[in-house]
């Protein structure tokens, strides 16, 4: 398994909280650029992480991956830094408000968001995406396959490299932790293939309408240049 820092070398639903419709995505007729009109929305038939054999070394370092559930609280080396995320978050507090009302939570979450995808060393924009893709931003959503919250985890990994119980995967930062720490794994596994990696994640390497429908995602929660600084984990 390679760094947690390994660089990706492509990167571009919806019922009550107890369901999400995983099935069927549209992608494509959102996508920004003047082609977007000329493409019919193609269905994505998501599924969920196949289990399968770790090594004891990878076993036990994913495991240290997700062992702390302390509170995310983002340190900044440079000034330049920490302004780069405030606007960050208002901007996406923003594109979040339709989804989440309260602003309180609102925040919370990206706030949640930004450090764990930052923690495991994954693009922001895309583990958005990917939530937007996978759960709708449903807290509590449940897929057909028994996946769950906001990044549909599936509840093996809580016996595979957790302490067994998969309800803590409706927590908030014990999902978004899992989630983010599942796909660096994919993505270590792959080689910095972004493409295979969420393929590996959604459940259907090598076909192309999943990742499709997270980097079409991905695009909304785009923001500015990204800072040189990384603000300490």
């Amino acid at each position: 398994m390679t760094g947690w820092g390994a660089q990706a070398r492509r990167q571009s639903g919806r019922l009550e909280p107890d369901v999400t419709r995983r099935g069927l995505l549209m992608v494509a007729a959102s996508l920004a650029g003047p082609a977007a009109g000329l493409l019919a929305p193609a269905p994505a038939y998501a599924g969920g992480q196949l289990e399968e054999p770790l090594m004891d070394s990878v076993r036990t370092a994913l495991s240290s991956a997700i062992a702390n559930q302390a509170p995310p609280e983002p340190e900044f080396l440079t000034t330049e830094a920490r302004i780069h995320y405030l606007r960050w978050l208002s901007a996406m507090s923003d594109r979040l408000r339709r989804r989440k009302p309260d602003l309180d939570v609102r925040r919370e979450f990206l706030q949640t968001v930004w450090y764990e995808a930052r923690r495991a060393g994954l693009d922001v924009s895309l583990v958005l995406g990917l939530i937007q893709v996978e759960s709708g931003f449903r807290k509590f959503a449940v897929s057909s396959v028994g996946a769950r919250g906001y990044m549909q985890v599936m509840p093996f990994w809580t016996r595979v490299i957790g302490d067994g119980d998969p309800g803590k995967l409706f927590h908030m930062q014990t999902n978004l932790r899992f989630g983010c720490v599942i796909l660096r794994h994919y993505m270590d596994r792959e080689r910095g293939d972004l493409f295979m990696a969420l393929g590996r994640y959604n459940g259907s390497r090598g076909r192309s309408p999943y990742p499709d429908a997270v980097f079409g995602a991905q695009r909304q929660w785009l923001f500015g240049e990204p800072v040189k600084q990384i603000p300490a984990a």
